[in-house]
């Protein structure tokens, strides 16, 4: 993997979960979506707020939160875990140079609150290993994981 020298642009998310399904903000409030899970009574993809033309870089950060955080979702509940209500996850990927060529980079975030930090970091490597969009990313482009529980 090539390593980007200078950033063009950047696609930010906030993924949330509320009563009704999940919800993935951009950073300027100029993407906000309902996401639902294959099977679920809620309204899929409901785009409220999105500019005329919202980023490529945005609108996969978005999809990829989406996904992200359901996994994660799927691994507490394996695991028995409890997560916070003010659980989210923060995608930022990135469009980049180096040279004549362009590449992606990503930075996600996993924010689960008041959780111990060893649980909440094996449940986010371990969604990190079952979300698609993790995989179809993984050994493609560099992306970092962290994990915030203050």
């Amino acid at each position: 993997m090539s390593k980007i020298e200078k950033v063009l642009a950047t696609g930010k998310t906030h993924t949330t979960f509320n009563s009704a399904g999940y919800t993935s903000r951009g950073h300027n409030g100029n993407l906000d979506i309902e996401l639902s899970s294959p099977g679920s009574t809620q309204p899929a993809h409901v785009f409220t707020a999105t500019q005329p033309h919202p980023k490529a870089e945005q609108l996969f950060a978005g999809a990829w939160s989406a996904c992200y955080t359901a996994a994660v979702g799927l691994v507490a509940q394996e695991r028995n875990v409890v997560l916070p209500a003010d659980m989210a996850v923060d995608i930022e990927v990135d469009l980049g140079q180096t040279g004549p060529a362009y590449f992606l980079q990503a930075r996600l975030t996993l924010r689960v609150p008041g959780l111990a930090h060893d649980v909440a970091t094996e449940l986010a490597h371990i969604a990190d290993s079952i979300c698609p969009y993790s995989k179809a990313t993984r050994g493609n482009i560099d992306v970092a994981l962290t994990v915030i529980t203050a």
